[in-house]
């Protein structure tokens, strides 16, 4: 195989087809279900899979034998089903998601979730690299090994659509596809992250999580609170209380012990490597105040803390009116959405239960308190690679990047991940992505970092291709 040439090929396909795809993806508002209850009356979904269907089809005829197939289960989001045959019966699945988080406020005044922009090296919007661009960069790595005539494994390529709820259609997909799909030595996923655009990053570990509604009822109705203050308790005080159990209110650490893993050896290792090759870097890609500064000077601990510890974060409060609009009333309840990312090793649905039952006991004041579990997924910690693979990362890193690999846990969550290390204990995987600096996945100015895509589109080819040498040693 011809770097140079597939660099080419990837590079051109980009610039001429598969970035006006994205930009045209990114104006769909094809939000994950958890965010948009009638996403099947809106259409956005069907219609972001249509666009993506419509480009994998018209690509087909290139990669012989080649079928898609758009499966619907009933009352489920759907699912791209591609499969790819190959020089070999085993088998390679390449995975990617296509629902997006909401819009969330604080945009920039010319960008918006919904307005493709391009700045540069930039494509802002929704969804772009988280992970519009999954579909797009598997199907062109295979292209490019087709243009050169390079051998690879059988491929299926999965493209769900309820990733960002939680992915709780999926493990359908799989039992429902399980004959079709086989068992894969090899797994491919680019919905992570990189810590810098300078080098490859794979993904080591990813932490599970959980988390709800958390309601604290004190009345029936609103009240005159000069009247009510110093009798009837406040529920946000309660609240506070409450959440208290849960988080060290100065340290920001999860006090129970049963939401803490030991951390293994080697990762705390790995964390303190990349603390060496990122410095400050570690918390400078984050828009922060002025004079605010990190939890910790500690640098690897900042790595292991959002990599490998319990934190929580209260993504969203009920039951309190506008500013502008808030009289002197005691109201009658608080309620705050929690989000809470467990270790990489923990059971994320027993960990819901458990925060479930912490935050119910034993109310205050006999207050009416209520935790609605909405998610639990439980992370994942990858398996020890493979040489071949260790070896091949490092020759696609040095040819695409010009540097090193790098090797780093991720904060956040892909269930799928999980769910796969279960089903598949033998599998090697891939996991890596677009996702650095700034690029603020889920929040305001989302970004896709275009060399990057390009970059990682050429090593997942490259992959592929080592793969199918190894043989019997993948």
């Amino acid at each position: 195989m011809d770097p140079d040439r597939l660099s080419d090929f990837i590079s051109g396909l980009w610039d001429a087809e598969i970035v006006p795809q994205l930009v045209d993806y990114i104006r769909i508002p094809n939000k994950s279900p958890m965010f948009d209850a009638q996403w099947a009356e809106h259409g956005y979904m069907d219609a972001a899979v249509k666009l993506m269907e419509d480009w994998a089809r018209s690509k087909l005829s290139q990669l012989p034998g080649a079928t898609l197939e758009v499966v619907r289960l009933e009352g489920r989001t759907p699912l791209i089903y591609i499969e790819v045959p190959g020089a070999s019966d085993d088998t390679v699945m390449l995975y990617g998601h296509l629902d997006k988080q909401p819009e969330m406020t604080g945009w920039a005044d010319d960008l918006g979730p919904w307005t493709p922009v391009i700045k540069g090296d930039r494509l802002y919007g929704r969804g772009g690299a988280d992970d519009g661009y999954a579909i797009f960069g598997s199907l062109a790595a295979l292209l490019a090994l087709h243009e050169q005539g390079v051998p690879h494994a059988r491929c299926v390529i999965m493209i769900e659509a309820c990733e960002e709820s939680g992915s709780y259609d999926l493990p359908h997909y799989v039992d429902h596809l399980a004959p079709r799909i086989g068992s894969p030595s090899l797994v491919v996923c680019l919905d992570s992250g990189c810590a810098n655009y300078d080098q490859l990053w794979l993904t080591t570990s990813l932490r599970g999580m959980t988390g709800g509604n958390l309601t604290v009822q004190v009345l029936e109705e609103g009240v005159h609170s000069g009247d009510a203050s110093g009798v009837v308790p406040s529920s946000f005080r309660i609240l506070r209380e409450l959440l208290s159990r849960l988080e060290d209110p100065v340290t920001g650490q999860i006090k129970p012990k049963e939401l803490h893993v030991d951390i293994p050896p080697q990762r705390i290792e790995q964390a303190k490597v990349c603390a060496d090759v990122l410095g400050a870097d570690i918390y400078d890609k984050f828009p922060w105040v002025e004079g605010m500064r990190p939890v910790t000077s500690d640098l690897a601990e900042l790595v292991l803390n959002r990599t490998w510890r319990p934190q929580l974060a209260v993504t969203g409060v009920g039951g309190m009116p506008p500013l502008d609009s808030a009289g002197n009333v005691l109201r009658p309840q608080t309620s705050v959405k929690l989000s809470l990312r467990v270790p990489p090793t923990l059971n994320g649905a027993k960990a819901g239960e458990f925060v479930k039952q912490l935050l119910e006991a034993d109310p205050p004041y006999g207050a009416k308190v209520s935790f609605k579990l909405e998610k639990d997924g439980s992370g994942w910690n990858a398996p020890q690679l493979s040489p071949w693979l260790e070896q091949a990362v490092a020759d696609a890193s040095q040819h695409y990047f010009g540097a090193p690999a790098a090797y780093m846990g991720e904060g956040g969550s892909i269930p799928f991940m999980g769910m796969l290390g279960e089903k598949f204990p033998k599998a090697q995987f891939l996991i890596t992505g677009v996702l650095g600096p700034h690029s603020n996945a889920h929040g305001p100015n989302e970004f896709l970092h275009i060399p990057t895509g390009k970059k990682v589109t050429m090593v997942v080819a490259e992959v592929v291709a080592q793969h199918f040498q190894a043989g019997d040693k993948a």
